[in-house]
């Protein structure tokens, strides 16, 4: 019998070749809504309603029938400090949302001289289009020892427990020391579990659980500023966009226990005379300030519209306009590339987003379809041109 080894050797070759080529393809942002107040971020309840997060204290619902509601589905401005990187950051809703009604929001407040990070649970009646504010549970308060660098995403994961990123707290260069140290929950991500006795519960699986030194609700650690994180509802991979210093911007794969090396290094390189440690997990791409400044974390596409963009995650840099994509497999990239992107301005007229959208988050609905935050009042859905 004739050895199928050459013919193995053959198609692994053709499968290679068709990894090397593959390339996105070119979108198109097209409005959803407008007149926005500082739009940071677009989820979803379960349904075909869509919510966007307005950082100076609101949530925003848009309809079943895709109809933008003048009235917020929650507001509360006057809670919060507003301003810079502080204000209302995020939003998830429960995975059983449709049973008990639970919201979760990340926000800032400054009581006094100290400013704090709120994590607090909401309860929203089945279908109703506000939120009772006399229904917050705060969670958890974090203090903030700066203005800046405040992470704020908030998201379920596959495993129905509740992630949160937190930012080294802020300034520069992180002065404290935070992102190394285990004894704070700045410069993390951190999981808790909100299914149980509130207002939360360390999940037993936590990888510093029982270890002297660290805080229990920490699930990574080494982060400078992690802006916006997402699950891939496929493989359940975690991605993170971490914002850098001064020379590279990164997205990791955030894994349990993982140090991503802040402030000891900055991406791959040593920061400071840092040390370059064998346990730091490094991030799966990099780039330097010829692309950009400050990274946006995205989504890796799991919608139905658009097959020929399954599996890319989408991501961005804020301050250079530019939009990139690649895709992976087991913490390898097999592909990355800048993407071509245009979007219609107010007049109608199609632009190139470079230094137009200031792509403050990504956002997904319920069937997995990607949607754009710009900063300058706009929320735009994601389509192959």
């Amino acid at each position: 019998m004739r050895s199928l080894f050459p013919l193995t050797l053959f198609v692994c070759a053709l499968a290679s070749s068709a990894l090397a080529q593959d390339a996105p393809p070119a979108l198109r942002l097209e409005q959803l809504a407008r007149g926005l107040k500082n739009p940071v971020y677009l989820t979803h309840d379960g349904t075909p309603r869509r919510f966007i997060v307005e950082q100076p204290g609101t949530i925003r619902l848009i309809d079943e029938t895709a109809v933008l509601q003048r009235t917020p589905y929650l507001d509360i401005t006057k809670r919060i400090d507003f301003g810079g990187e502080c204000g209302l950051l995020s939003v998830t809703f429960h995975p059983k949302f449709a049973e008990n009604g639970y919201l979760y929001v990340n926000y800032t407040i400054k009581g006094g001289r100290q400013r704090q990070s709120v994590i607090a649970r909401f309860t929203a009646e089945k279908g109703a289009t506000t939120v009772d504010l006399s229904s917050e549970l705060v969670m958890l308060t974090i203090d903030q020892p700066y203005p800046n660098h405040k992470g704020g995403q908030l998201q379920f994961g596959p495993d129905g427990m509740l992630y949160i990123g937190m930012g080294d707290g802020g300034s520069a260069n992180d002065p404290q020391g935070n992102g190394q140290n285990t004894d704070t929950l700045l410069g993390k991500i951190l999981r808790i579990d909100v299914n149980g006795k509130a207002p939360y519960a360390i999940p037993k699986d936590n990888p510093f659980v029982g270890k002297p030194g660290f805080r229990e609700e920490i699930w990574a650690l080494g982060l400078r500023n992690p802006w916006r994180f997402s699950f891939d509802r496929a493989t359940g991979d975690c991605y993170a966009g971490d914002i850098g210093q001064n020379l590279y911007e990164e997205i990791d794969l955030i894994t349990k226990g993982g140090n991503y090396g802040w402030r000891m290094r900055e991406a791959t390189h040593a920061f400071q005379g840092g040390e370059l440690r064998k346990d730091f997990v490094d991030p799966i791409i990099e780039y330097g300030r010829d692309k950009g400044q400050s990274v946006t974390g995205g989504f890796a596409y799991r919608g139905k519209q658009f097959p020929q963009l399954v599996g890319w995650y989408i991501y961005a840099d804020y301050a250079s306009g530019r939009f990139f994509g690649l895709t992976q497999r087991g913490g390898k990239v097999i592909a990355s590339s800048e993407l071509d992107v245009i979007f219609t301005d107010r007049a109608g007229q199609e632009r190139p987003t470079l230094n137009r959208v200031q792509t403050s988050s990504f956002g997904e609905d319920a069937d997995g379809e990607i949607y754009v935050c710009d900063y300058n009042g706009v929320v735009y859905r994601v389509v192959v041109r």
